[in-house]
């Protein structure tokens, strides 16, 4: 166990960027691609990886020290630090269940997909440590490691499940073939994204307001296009975190450039998914005409640099800051994962067509439950990251993660198998919201 331990570790330590299209090279040579072609798109998807990653570190490097600049404007001061998600992925890889874990989950994807009742095939393996965290967590506050194990696999199904029922809207969100979207942190809100646009398609006056990139630049011309957009809103935001004129127009002109940038990388990785996409469809389509169409399910990443999630992004950070400020209980406020916003809601934008304005209202009540999550499961993190040998450098205090130790979906499996009363009760609340969920994507297949 121990070697196939440090076996794992090693592997997991590759960047995405490596790691991903080492993957996908074996499953094209497994669908019988030529290897030619094979290594082309590996390193297609590859490189397109490199873009993304790249960029949105130039994002976030650029914005967090104007988001901070605009928290000390506030003068308030808060008992708890968000650090993101980096302390909650080192629990999960120092968790001694978690080669095992990395087993079972593979091997039930495989059994759901034998027994057809999945469609992805996920091998975005970093992010499994999403469902292994949900399994330490609970073996943590109930002492029972089956109960833990039970909880990361429950975890992992209902996720692929979600995954299959968004794959036909991200595909045409994202003009990229064959794929789905198995990371927890996004696919989480799509019942949210699906329900919520259903329910705001039905709302006088607000149903007609089809705020996506392409329709606002039709109407409002130069100040519509997303490079301007995007200059606003980094000179709007430079100008609340007190920056002088240098400063707020290098703020303004990094937000446009990633926001231009961004959708080019997206095509990037298109041009190396679709080849495997399409040979993998035609040899599934040869060797088991029963199968099926089947997704290959990756990390969000993939469709992140769409305009309308850039642009609901950036409305949402500024929101959920003042929300931190004004709500009763609060007890950080969320700057180490901030940026990372754009990963929650790149699916809720995905449900709604790219409408910036459902997605905007959509992604609030995201936000609050977020916050409050992170601040009642602050303790557990910091007991966890403590026993796991996690260091903070010279800060003692408690901390907590934003948006991943947030995670709406996480908590009510946290609670549930602790053996929370209201957590069982919301128990078919929560399957009649999977069940809209699926009538809903069922419905949208010939858009």
């Amino acid at each position: 166990m121990e070697s196939l331990s440090q076996i794992i570790t090693y592997l997991l330590s590759f960047k995405p960027f490596v790691l991903l299209p080492m993957i996908l090279f074996v499953l094209a040579l497994i669908f019988r691609m030529k290897i030619s072609d094979a290594l082309k798109s590996a390193l297609t998807i590859g490189i397109g990886f490199i873009g993304i990653f790249t960029i949105f570190d130039f994002f976030v490097a650029q914005i967090g020290p104007a988001v901070e600049s605009l928290v000390k404007n506030t003068g308030l001061g808060f008992n708890v630090l968000d650090v993101g998600l980096p302390p909650l992925a080192a629990i999960t890889w120092s968790y001694q269940l978690t080669p095992l874990l990395i087993g079972l989950i593979m091997l039930l994807n495989v059994a759901m997909l034998f027994l057809k009742v999945t469609k992805t095939v996920n091998i975005d393996i970093w992010n499994f440590w999403h469902f292994i965290f949900a399994g330490a967590v609970v073996a943590e506050i109930t002492g029972n490691e089956m109960l833990g194990v039970a909880a990361a696999l429950l975890t992992a199904v209902i996720i692929l499940k979600l995954a299959d029922w968004a794959a036909g809207a991200v595909q045409r969100f994202s003009g990229l073939p064959g794929i789905s979207i198995s990371t927890l942190s996004s696919i989480t809100y799509y019942p949210l994204g699906m329900i919520g646009d259903w329910l705001l398609a039905r709302v006088p006056g607000l149903n007609r307001w089809d705020a996506n990139p392409e329709k606002i630049r039709a109407k409002l011309g130069v100040f519509g296009e997303p490079m301007v957009i995007g200059l606003l809103m980094g000179l709007l935001l430079g100008w609340g975190a007190g920056y002088d004129l240098k400063l707020l127009l290098e703020l303004g002109f990094s937000i446009a450039a990633v926001i231009y940038i961004l959708p080019m990388m997206g095509g990037i990785l298109g041009r190396g998914l679709m080849p495997l996409s399409e040979q993998m469809k035609g040899y599934l389509g040869k060797k088991f005409s029963q199968a099926g169409e089947m997704y290959i399910g990756l990390d969000h990443a993939v469709i992140i640099g769409h305009t309308s999630v850039v642009v609901t992004s950036l409305l949402l950070m500024p929101l959920a800051l003042i929300l931190a400020l004004i709500l009763p209980g609060i007890k950080f406020i969320p700057l180490g994962d901030l940026a990372n916003i754009v990963g929650t809601v790149v699916i809720v934008v995905v449900a709604t067509r790219g409408n910036i304005i459902r997605s905007v209202i959509i992604g609030i009540p995201i936000i609050i439950g977020n916050l409050y999550v992170a601040s009642h499961m602050a303790i557990i993190y910091t007991d966890l990251a403590r026993k796991f040998n996690f260091g903070f450098g010279e800060y003692q205090g408690v901390i907590t993660s934003f948006l991943d130790g947030g995670n709406i979906l996480r908590f009510w499996i946290f609670k549930t198998f602790s053996g929370a009363w209201w957590a069982w009760l919301l128990a078919p609340a929560v399957v009649g919201m999977l069940y809209w969920t699926y009538r809903l994507s069922r419905g949208r297949q010939g858009d």
